[in-house]
C-alpha cells in the first residue's frame, strides 16, 4: 500500500490509551513529535488524541470515543496514525473505517506475539517491543545471587493481568530456583504492606498496577514509588520510567527509543516507501543509587548496563585539578627554594629576582585556582543550571499552538543575565590562572582590588559558612603596584584565616581598609579563628612553616615577598577579642 499527498502538508494521528500523567506513554509520544518535526522541517500536521482506556474501559465509552473522533476528524482525515500501546492498536484497527479509512496504520509498544493474538489486519505495522521479564530477572539473579525468595508483582486492570499470564510463562524456568510468589489483587495498602515483610534474601519484580482490588487507578510508577518506599528487598522491573521510582533497575526498551522506531516508519510511510515491522532496540538500565541502598556491587551488571544518577568520584570529578595542585605544590617548593637561597646569594640581581618572584605568584595562582575549584564550579553550575531549564522551558513553550511570546522574551532576558553570570565567574578564573613575563606597573585604588577578592573568595566562604564583611575608607587608595600580585596576597591571608576557624562554631572574616597618619595605604584581614601563639608571631612568615597538618607553610612567605617587592610590610597579631589579625601597609601612590 502506497500513498500520495498533493497540494497539502502531511496528516499525522498520535493514539495514546490513557491519559496525559502516564509517563511512558507520553515519552513515546513526544519522541515521535520531535523526530516527525525535525524530519520533514516542520511541514506536518500533528494530532494528539488519549482514549482514556485504562480508566474508561467500557465498550460505551469506546463507542463515544469513536463516534466523537469520527466526526471531530471528518474534513482532517489523518494519512498516517500512529497508535501507542495495545489498547490504541484494537482501537483504531476496529474503528478506522470511520476515522482514517485511506491511513498507514503504525502500532507501538506491544510483542509481536501480543500483535498475532490481536489479529491485527495485514497492512498495519508495528514499532514492537519485546518485554523480556527473564532478561530483567537475570539482571536481578546476577546482582542478588545469594537470593532464594522471588516476588512477582501485579495490579488487577485487564492489561495487569495480562502481564501476570505472561510473566508466569516466560519466568517457569526460572522460578524452579526460587521459593516464588505472585502478589496480585491487593490493595495498594496490603501491596505496601507485604513488601514491608519480605525477606532480604528476595528478587521482587513490578510489572503494572493500573488499578489494585478495589478498582482505585493510579499511573503505575507512583504505586511502586509508593510500595519500594517501604519494602525489604530490592525490587526491578521492565520499563525505563520506573527509574527514579524506587526499582534498581532493568531490561527495558526506553520509550524515547519506541516513538523514534515508530516515527522512522511514519516517515517512510509518508515518503511512499514500503514499510514493515521493526523491532525497537534494548538495554539493561540500573539506578546507582539502588545499587549502592541495597549493597549490590555494580561489578555484577550484565555488560553494557546504563547507571543513571552516578555520582563522580572526588578523583573521577578533579583529577585535572588534584594533578596539577600536587605537581603545582611540588614546583612551588623548588622554585621558592631556589628563589630564597638566589637572593641571600645575589641581592643585586633585581631583575632575575623579580622573574623569579612572577614565576611563585603565578604558580601560587593557580594553587589557589584548584583549591577554590569546588566552590568556583558550583558557583558556576548555578547559572549553567538555569540557563538549561530556561532553555527547556522556551522549547515547551514553542511547541505549543499558540507560543506566549512576551514569555519567551522574558526567558531570553533571564538567560542572557545568567550567561552574563557565567561569563563573570569564567573571568575571575582566568584572572587567577593568567601567566605573565613582566610586572603589570600600574596604580589602582585598593578598595577596588579588594572587593573583586571578596567576589572570588564568595563561593568558597559560603561552603564553609563563612561570613564576609568588609569596611573600606570611603576615599580611593591608589597604591602603585601589579594589580594582580595584591589580590593573591589577600587571597593568601583570606583563605589561611578561613582554614584558621575550621573548628569554631562562629566564623566571621572581616576586610578593613584605611589610610594611616602617614599617608600610607593598610589593608587589615582579621578573623574569629584560633590566634597565633605569641613565640609563633615572628616565624609564620618564614618559607615552610606552617601550622595547619596539611599546609605547605608556602602561602604567606609568598605574601610577604609579593608586599616586599613593591615597598611595604606585612605582620601579624592576635585580636584582643579572639582570633588574628594580618595588616598590609603599602605606599600611597603619589605622596612624594
Amino acid at each position: 500500500m502506497s500513498m500520495e499527498i498533493v497540494g497539502r502538508v502531511p496528516r499525522v494521528l498520535i493514539l495514546y490509551p490513557y491519559d496525559e500523567r502516564i509517563a511512558a506513554t507520553t515519552e513515546a509520544g513526544e519522541a515521535v513529535r520531535t523526530r516527525l518535526l525535525d524530519a520533514t522541517e516542520g511541514k506536518i500536521d500533528l494530532f494528539s488524541e488519549f482514549l482514556d482506556l485504562s480508566r474508561f474501559p467500557e465498550a460505551e465509552h469506546v463507542r463515544r470515543m469513536a463516534r466523537y473522533l469520527s466526526a471531530k476528524y471528518a474534513d482532517r482525515r489523518p494519512d498516517v496514525v500512529i497508535a501507542l500501546g495495545e489498547e490504541s492498536a484494537r482501537f483504531i484497527s476496529a474503528n478506522r473505517k470511520d476515522l482514517a479509512d485511506s491511513a498507514r496504520i503504525i502500532v507501538a509498544g506491544f510483542s509481536r506475539s501480543t500483535a498475532e493474538e490481536m489479529d491485527l489486519p495485514s497492512d498495519v505495522v508495528g514499532a514492537f517491543s519485546e518485554f523480556h521479564i527473564a532478561k530483567t530477572a537475570e539482571m536481578a539473579r546476577g546482582l542478588q545471587p545469594e537470593a532464594r525468595h522471588l516476588f512477582i508483582i501485579g495490579g488487577s486492570s485487564d492489561f495487569d493481568r495480562s502481564w501476570l499470564a505472561t510473566a508466569r510463562a516466560d519466568l517457569a524456568a526460572f522460578s524452579k530456583d526460587y521459593e516464588t510468589t505472585y502478589l496480585e489483587d491487593l490493595t495498594i495498602d496490603e501491596f505496601t504492606r507485604r513488601a514491608a515483610e519480605l525477606p532480604r534474601d528476595s528478587i521482587v519484580l513490578a510489572l503494572t498496577i493500573f488499578k489494585d482490588r478495589t478498582g482505585r487507578n493510579f499511573i503505575p510508577r507512583e504505586a511502586i514509588k509508593q510500595i519500594s518506599k517501604t519494602a525489604s528487598a530490592p525490587i526491578y522491573g521492565p520499563y525505563p520510567t520506573y527509574i527514579d521510582y524506587g526499582v534498581v533497575g532493568g531490561n527495558v526498551v526506553t520509550f524515547e527509543s519506541l516513538g523514534m522506531t515508530a516515527a522512522d516508519l511514519a516517515v517512510d510511510a509518508i515518503a511512499g516507501k514500503p514499510i514493515s515491522h521493526r523491532e525497537s532496540p534494548q538495554s539493561y538500565v540500573a539506578d546507582a543509587r539502588q545499587l549502592q541502598r541495597w549493597g549490590l556491587s555494580e561489578e555484577n551488571l550484565p555488560p553494557g548496563a546504563i547507571q543513571m544518577f552516578k555520582e563522580p568520584s572526588f578523583w573521577e570529578q578533579h583529577w585535572l585539578a588534584t594533578v596539577a595542585a600536587l605537581a603545582i605544590i611540588t614546583a612551588q617548593g623548588t622554585v621558592i627554594a631556589g628563589l630564597l637561597v638566589e637572593r641571600r646569594r645575589r641581592r643585586a640581581a633585581e631583575t632575575e629576582s623579580r622573574h623569579r618572584l612572577l614565576e611563585v605568584v603565578h604558580l601560587n595562582q593557580s594553587a589557589t585556582a584548584g583549591a577554590l575549584s569546588a566552590s568556583i564550579a558550583h558557583e558556576l553550575n548555578q547559572p549553567l543550571g538555569a540557563i538549561r531549564s530556561n532553555a527547556e522551558a522556551a522549547a515547551v513553550i514553542l511547541r505549543s499552538e499558540r507560543p506566549d511570546l512576551e514569555l519567551i522574551e522574558q526567558i531570553l532576558v533571564d538567560i542572557q543575565d545568567d550567561d552574563q553570570r557565567a561569563h563573570d565567574v569564567i573571568s575571575r578564573m582566568r584572572g587567577l590562572l593568567k601567566k605573565r613575563g613582566e610586572i603589570d606597573w600600574q596604580e589602582f585604588d585598593l578598595n577596588e582590588v579588594t572587593t573583586s577578592a571578596i567576589r572570588i573568595l564568595r563561593g568558597e566562604a559560603e561552603r564553609r559558612s563563612v561570613v564576609v564583611s568588609s569596611s573600606q575608607t570611603p576615599r580611593q587608595l591608589p597604591v602603585r603596584a601589579d594589580r594582580v600580585h595584591v589580590q593573591q596576597v589577600i587571597l593568601n591571608l583570606a583563605t589561611n584565616a578561613m582554614d584558621a576557624m575550621l573548628e569554631g562554631t562562629e566564623r566571621r572574616l572581616m576586610l578593613d581598609t584605611a589610610l594611616t597618619k602617614d599617608s600610607k595605604v593598610e589593608l587589615s584581614i582579621s578573623d574569629t579563628g584560633r590566634g597565633i601563639p605569641d613565640e609563633q608571631l615572628a616565624s609564620v612568615f618564614e618559607p615552610f612553616y606552617t601550622t595547619k597538618p596539611t599546609g605547605t607553610g608556602l602561602g604567606l612567605s609568598i605574601a610577604r615577598a609579593i608586599v616586599e617587592t613593591y615597598g611595604g610590610k606585612i605582620w601579624a597579631a592576635n585580636r584582643p577579642e579572639g582570633g588574628a589579625v594580618f595588616r598590609v601597609v603599602l605606599p600611597l601612590a603619589g605622596a612624594g
